[in-house]
């Protein structure tokens, strides 16, 4: 799944974001759901969320559904 749906987002979900200044590269980082950003139902650069270590950036990539 690419994270593009707010309700395929969860807290707890691992997941490959897209950060701010990785925008250009494309460089994905991996890790756990803290918080969703995003409040409408969808959005075309994927769901914006804060991880548990506290980097925030756009979903790119669902890894594994809990």
């Amino acid at each position: 799944m690419d994270g593009k749906k707010r309700s395929d987002v969860k807290p707890g979900l691992e997941v490959n974001v897209i950060l701010k200044q990785d925008q250009r590269s494309g460089k994905k980082t991996q890790g756990i759901v803290k918080d969703l950003l995003t409040n409408s139902a969808t959005h075309p650069h994927g769901i914006k969320v804060r991880l548990q270590d506290g980097q925030v950036g756009r979903v790119c990539e669902i890894i594994s559904p809990k």
